[in-house]
């Protein structure tokens, strides 16, 4: 705060740009305690998303007024089919989308503005019990301006089925990958040599005996021999939808500078 007051007083910026670099830093407290980030945005490029897993219902309600009346829309992860339904009770009157399988959910305020399109990402699953965690990284990714293709069920226990995907990513042109797998999480390594733009693998917690719960799919996407695959945690598809995101958007402003060349 010093650092832009002095820079004001010098002239070094102007007010205006003043006013925005304060904000950048503004944290607004509600009254049960409960501290929101609502300029996260201007400074990641994404905004501030509710974990809504061991919330209880007051406190998203208060946190999604907050988010509407700021924002005008509000994005909760990892939240039960329960708590939704509240939620669509009390929030009925705005736009609400929801994946019960993904658990998460988008409010909006019907007038608001929609992410500019910016690329395309493709999401792979491995095999129906991943679907929760591809579905979590899909309805991130379109709430955040990205348009995908998916394809579920490819795993490698059937390694033809993956040739489509492979074909229509080629062919879609996609900015990046985002493949989710249990087990032994191969499907990664695979995808990664046979294309040619990032590959995010998300280990996912299905698996059988020692090594299960993701600790063995994680370790495989580490140590994959395909060289360029980057892992986020195990059933993290926020955190792969957000790596994608920002991936494609980089992409598409590379693509509209070549354009106006």
């Amino acid at each position: 705060m010093r650092d832009i007051l002095e820079k004001l007083i010098s002239g070094e910026i102007s007010l205006e740009q003043a006013e925005k670099m304060i904000k950048l830093f503004e944290i607004e407290q509600l009254n049960t305690g409960i501290r929101v980030d609502p300029n996260r945005e201007y400074r990641t490029g994404v905004p501030e998303v509710i974990f809504g897993e061991g919330k209880n219902i007051d406190d998203l309600i208060r946190m999604v007024d907050f988010f509407l009346e700021k924002k005008g829309r509000c994005i909760i992860t990892r939240i039960s089919r329960e708590k939704m339904d509240q939620l669509k009770e009390r929030f009925g009157d705005r736009y609400v989308r929801y994946s019960e399988n993904g658990r998460v959910m988008v409010i909006r305020e019907k007038d608001s503005d929609v992410y500019p399109q910016s690329g395309r990402v493709a999401i792979l699953s491995g095999g129906t019990s991943d679907l929760g965690v591809a579905e979590e990284a899909r309805m991130i990714c379109e709430e955040l301006g990205c348009e995908t293709i998916t394809f579920y069920d490819a795993g490698v226990a059937g390694v033809h089925r993956l040739i489509p995907a492979v074909k229509k990513i080629i062919e879609e042109d996609v900015d990046a990958v985002i493949v989710v797998a249990g087990m032994e999480g191969a499907l990664p390594s695979v995808v990664a040599g046979l294309v040619d733009v990032p590959v995010i693998g998300v280990p996912v917690s299905v698996g059988y005996g020692a090594g299960g719960g993701g600790i063995s799919a994680l370790y495989s996407i580490l140590q994959s021999c395909s060289p360029g695959v980057v892992a986020v945690n195990i059933d993290n598809g926020f955190g792969a939808a957000v790596a994608a995101v920002k991936i494609a958007r980089r992409v598409e402003k590379f693509r509209k500078k070549s354009n106006e060349i």
